[in-house]
């Protein structure tokens, strides 16, 4: 059986987000590809008896995608900021079809940011629909629903707490969305965007 491990992140010193932060978080994604491992040995495990396991078997299954999707979202996050800060070229294809949408590159932030301030837990998330062409952002509460059907992850940011809490009090997000995103990898993002058309 395929077993899925934690991917390692070239993750610089980032401004505003501290190591002990970052640690805290990679170690909160670590537990998501253990328990995405776990259920599906457990699930083979039943297997041998379907009659008898079908229950046991059902919810394992309705658990799977919130530890998946966790894994892969913390992926799509970690992997936005490997290799340190860079911005986006002006000219990118990426900020002209936000700018097409959103008025301009600062707009396409602003809305970023402000959908990242949405009261609760979730994540603000960059999709680019490659039928409709074009990107939307969204707020998905938790990470295994109300994502948009085969659309492709652009960027996400993580707004549940134990991705700033070390460092900043609720009432504080702002700045880790601010520290956040300045030390995204555009270029990382760029090629994200580049693989969907």
């Amino acid at each position: 059986m395929h077993t899925y491990s934690p991917q390692k992140f070239n993750l610089p010193m980032l401004k505003g987000i501290s190591q002990k932060q970052v640690d805290v978080h990679l170690a909160l994604y670590e537990g998501y590809v253990k328990f995405v491992n776990h259920i599906r040995e457990q699930i083979q495990e039943l297997s041998s008896d379907t009659d008898k396991n079908s229950y046991a078997i059902s919810e394992l299954r309705r658990r799977f995608a919130f530890e998946f999707d966790g894994m892969r979202m913390h992926e799509y996050y970690f992997g936005s900021l490997e290799g340190g800060a860079k911005n986006v070229p002006s000219e990118s294809l990426l900020v002209k079809t936000v700018s097409e949408k959103y008025g301009d590159w600062e707009k396409f932030l602003t809305h970023f940011k402000t959908l990242a301030m949405t009261r609760g837990v979730g994540w603000s998330v960059l999709y680019y629909d490659p039928i409709g062409k074009t990107p939307h952002v969204v707020w998905v509460e938790e990470h295994h629903l109300g994502h948009l059907s085969g659309l492709p992850v652009i960027l996400a940011i993580d707004m549940w707490e134990h991705a700033y809490m070390v460092d900043y009090v609720p009432a504080d997000k702002k700045q880790y969305i601010e520290a956040y995103l300045s030390a995204v990898n555009w270029k990382t993002v760029e090629e994200r965007f580049k693989a969907t058309l």
